[in-house]
């Protein structure tokens, strides 16, 4: 039996219905490199197209016929290591995705390969017997000079090219190639340095007219080593004449790696002295460390009350027992806070990660993770996946938040991926937040978690004086604006006393829709079934689902008649504030003014202590301003009466926290809460900071309803481009779930649906879901796969797209 290397490779082009670990063989050439963690290309399918694949596994096996070979290996070096390639095996078991898909999510976008077919003429053939697509085919490869990428001939030719493109090659009349580039390469510079003692140097240069190389050599005789562009700056000399230095014997160039990292790092600052709760709260906590054991623990503290001191000390205890540590946080406009209070504490060895950051300095972040530069990582969701070593401790603050469950596949809650690093590391997962979610809380009460809590702010300052302003009553009063008449008042004494104040609308745009008042009419989005959102800033109406733009009408499209402008947003809200208090500067945070960045406006209002910041969720959370007094919330309504069971938990949360921005400085803080609903009782916890009677009223209601954590909920989404279509594959995929219910290993579960998607139509897409109501346990998880590889393999859903996530926050 003859025998050869042979590895498993994780196929990019293998859709989830046929993923598995594909058999290569590797040829001579490769037998270095071909190893697990490492990229390569491979022919896959019945046309043998080249796509990209990881190497999960290795070893001796017979030698098949037919076999394939592997056509090249990409990395000089594995980019994922045993721990890595498990962890993508844990996540494709886990949220129905490939292999690939969850390898891919794994590493920095400056790693991905971008793969390229170009194709080229041979010897002239005969076109005798072509088909006229195939001639076409070839006079638009002699058209782009013989040589093409296949993309263009498929623009120029038909998406039929690459099929027709392959038989040719068969006749021997093309060849094609396959072009892998990476989207960030290493940035190398060059560094000088005298080859020789200085004087010595000098003594070369004595009899010769060279004022330029007299130059260099005498700074660099008093710097040492400098970057090469550095002496072409100070000395005017060109890089030729440096590389003539070299060849003289005079200087030394060296090409060294040049790291894109952010370098905005804060002054030192000695550890801040914790209050006896916190200190009792970090002892806690570092009594978990010593056990040796995974371990999870709720850091339950009221808005003020100092997590993030906890932190610190947590990490400094990390490190000093020779650990990692990660530090997540749910939204990027809290990043450069966190950023600068942790490289206060540790320098260096502290790096920063999430997507605003660019491809090259993400890419050079995860380097000097790998290498072992980094001990602390902060960032965002992503970050979850930073490949530290060793890892001792976790942090998830306000690990309540959407922000932490991922749009796309693999559908992971960072939560879970934590879960599995400190099971995996034995390390210590800290929850933080002054309003955990109902599942973190019940599984605290359980004992599933250690729970640990901060009841008082820091220095015992006093929580916010909370008013419930009744919007009913402005109404009845003939105010028709956003700002009340109980706000209205805060905000001018506050002007008065030149304290600030934040308030807080979750919604952007200038008014929510236009709507004409002769026929009723209200211009939706072409592509999506929403209303267009319109935007005083430019005059235009506004998709925030998918983007779509188009200039305001000045008169309704159908009927001719006036539009009125329906509903508020920030914009609105902005001109609304401009008119009641004249020559008050106001800054506006939301995704339109946040485009090129949010950390100037935060800069702003911290340092010229501009009196009023309006802002979207991103004013919200976690942001620590000693100077605002004053918080109000617009509309508290906005978030409270929508279809989903998250809604009132949602709500308490947003509310509790928005309201825990004001008094944080050294004088009472106060929040006005604007609301239709004065009575309703999430209000009134949120508005009282009593988690508990919330808590207490809500697990009874998700008892009742067997929503988490008493249940899990699968979401099977269902979408197409034509409506019919996917309603009757939502229908038989709600037949599919009737029979997965009645499985034996399958009690207690309940198949719901179909429903239309809250928005039904997204992108020119439309939505379906089914339920399946149960234990997402392996059992569930083994029957979804076999589900979701039947309804590829039916070719009445063709052109039909389906997907499945666990516990949705949307």
């Amino acid at each position: 039996m003859e025998t050869a290397v042979i590895v498993k490779v994780a196929v990019s082009a293998a859709p989830y219905s046929i993923d598995k670990p594909y058999d290569y063989l590797v040829p001579e050439p490769w037998l270095e490199a071909a190893l697990p963690g490492a990229r390569v290309t491979v022919p896959f399918g019945r046309g043998n197209r080249t796509s990209e694949g990881l190497i999960l596994a290795r070893g001796e096996g017979e030698k098949i016929p037919g076999l394939k070979p592997l056509t090249a290996v990409l990395d000089p070096e594995p980019v994922l290591d045993a721990d890595g390639i498990a962890l993508a095996l844990w996540l494709r078991g886990r949220y129905f995705c490939t292999v690939f898909e969850a390898a891919r999510t794994l590493l920095p976008a400056g790693l991905w390969f971008r793969l390229r077919e170009i194709w080229q003429l041979t010897e002239p053939v005969s076109e005798e017997g072509l088909s006229p697509a195939a001639r076409a085919v070839l006079e638009a490869l002699r058209a782009a000079g013989g040589r093409a990428e296949q993309a263009a001939l498929e623009a120029a030719c038909g998406s039929g090219a690459g099929n027709l493109l392959r038989a040719l090659e068969k006749e021997g009349a093309v060849v094609h190639e396959t072009d892998a580039r990476r989207k960030a390469g290493d940035r190398m510079r060059f560094m000088a340095g005298l080859a020789a003692d200085a004087g010595e140097a000098l003594d070369q240069l004595a009899h010769r007219r060279a004022p330029v190389r007299r130059a260099v050599v005498e700074l660099l005789s008093a710097s040492g080593p400098i970057p090469a562009a550095d002496v072409c700056y100070f000395t005017g000399a060109a890089m030729s004449t440096l590389r003539a230095m070299e060849r003289a014997g005079l200087v030394t160039l060296t090409a060294e790696e040049e790291l894109r990292v952010p370098t905005d790092t804060a002054a030192p600052e000695p550890p801040a002295v914790l209050t006896t709760e916190q200190a009792a709260a970090y002892a806690a906590i570092r009594a978990l460390a010593d056990t040796g054991r995974p371990e999870a623990v709720l850091l339950q503290g009221v808005t003020g009350s100092g997590k993030t001191l906890v932190y610190l000390h947590l990490v400094a205890d990390a490190l000093e027992r020779g650990r990692t540590a990660l530090v997540l946080v749910p939204e990027i406009v809290l990043t450069p806070q966190m950023m600068r209070r942790f490289s206060a504490r540790f320098g260096d060895t502290v790096a920063m990660i999430h997507s605003a950051l660019r491809v090259t300095e993400r890419y050079d972040q995860w380097k000097r993770i790998r290498r072992g530069e980094v001990k602390v990582v902060l960032g965002t969701r992503s970050a979850v996946f930073a490949p530290l070593k060793n890892l001792g401790l976790v942090i998830l603050d306000e690990e309540q938040e959407s922000g932490y469950q991922s749009e796309n596949a693999p559908r992971y809650h960072a939560r879970d991926v934590a879960k599995y690093l400190c099971g995996r590391d034995k390390a210590v997962l800290v929850l933080g937040s002054a309003t955990p979610s109902v599942e973190t809380a019940w599984a605290a009460e359980q004992g599933v978690y250690h729970r640990v809590e901060l009841t008082e702010r820091y220095n015992r300052r006093p929580l916010p004086e909370v008013v419930i302003a009744d919007l009913r009553q402005e109404i009845r009063n003939g105010n028709s604006g956003s700002i009340g008449a109980v706000l209205r008042r805060e905000l001018a004494e506050n002007l008065d006393r030149g304290e600030q104040s934040i308030l807080f609308l979750n919604r952007r745009g200038s008014s929510r829709m236009l709507l004409c008042g002769e026929c009723g009419e209200v211009p939706q989005c072409p592509r999506c079934s929403v209303p267009l959102t319109y935007h005083s800033a430019n005059g235009r109406l506004m998709c925030h689902h998918c983007g779509h733009s188009e200039r305001s009408p000045e008169r309704c499209p159908v009927c001719g008649g006036l539009l009125k402008h329906v509903g508020s947003g920030t914009q609105k809200v902005e001109e609304e504030l401009r008119q009641l208090f004249p020559g008050t500067e106001v800054l506006r945070l939301d995704a339109d003014t946040a485009a090129s960045g949010h950390e100037p406006i935060l800069r702003r209002f911290r340092e010229d202590r501009v009196p009023i910041l309006l802002g979207t969720q991103m004013v919200a959370k976690g942001l620590d301003f000693p100077g605002v007094t004053l918080v109000g919330v617009l509309a508290a309504d906005l978030s409270l009466y929508v279809d989903n069971y998250r809604a009132a938990e949602r709500t308490f949360s947003l509310l509790t926290q928005v309201v825990g921005r004001a008094g944080r400085g050294g004088s009472r803080g106060r929040a006005v809460i604007q609301t239709y609903a004065p009575e309703n009782d999430v209000i009134r916890c949120a508005a009282r900071q009593d988690y508990q009677s919330f808590y207490q009223g809500e697990i009874r209601m998700r008892r009742l309803r067997r929503c988490p954590p008493f249940a899990d909920l699968f979401t099977f989404t269902v979408s197409g481009p034509e409506e019919g279509a996917v309603l009757r594959a939502a229908a038989r995929v709600r037949q599919a779930l009737d029979g997965l219910c009645a499985a034996p290993d399958m009690a207690d579960t309940e198949a719901l649906g179909p429903a239309p998607a809250p928005v039904v139509k997204l992108n020119n897409r439309y939505r379906y879901h089914c339920l399946l109501v149960g234990r997402n346990d392996a059992a569930a998880r083994a029957h979804i796969r076999a589900l979701l590889r039947d309804f590829a393999a039916d070719r009445a859903n063709r052109g039909i797209h389906l997907f499945v996530e666990c516990n949705s926050m949307e």
